[in-house]
């Protein structure tokens, strides 16, 4: 094989190794994020949003204005709470900032919420199918440069 030939092949193969290997798993481990956050906003999807909206509506209905709870604290360690006004609840809006709601303000950010994740895991899930296309498309130049048949 000549030398002209053999520095190409090395450059697509630093290419694929250095670049986009590298740009697959970050875009892998960002889209596993969105997925992390839509459990904690939907533990098993959407059986979350009705026992909030049922707890919400329980609350309502019953007329029950406080409450003692079990709270997580991290990692697993919880400790009860009291709350004396259960007619506003608070809610992460994001960068670790949490807003006082009432119930039915809480319950119209939602479908907000389910949308943003929905598009940012469609669009990880795009980002990964092009970077692997770039794999596979490199790893066929890489083959014809070597006068492999394909598979």
């Amino acid at each position: 094989m000549d030398k002209l030939r053999e520095e190409k092949i090395q450059k697509f193969e630093d290419f694929v190794d250095r670049r986009l290997k590298p740009d697959l798993v970050r875009a892998i481990a960002e889209r596993d994020k969105v997925f992390e956050q839509q459990k904690v906003l939907y533990p098993l999807f959407m059986p979350f949003i009705s026992d909030l909206r049922k707890n919400l509506e329980n609350l309502e209905k019953n007329s029950i204005t406080s409450l003692r709870s079990m709270v997580n604290l991290g990692s697993e360690v919880y400790a009860q709470a009291d709350v004396p006004d259960t007619r506003h609840i608070f809610v992460d809006v994001g960068l670790g900032f949490h807003v006082e709601l009432t119930w039915s303000e809480a319950l119209n950010i939602i479908p907000a919420r389910e949308e943003r994740l929905a598009r940012q895991i469609e669009e990880y899930t795009r980002l990964i199918a092009q970077i692997k296309a770039q794999i596979k498309m490199v790893s066929q130049g890489i083959r014809e440069l070597l006068q492999i048949p394909e598979e």
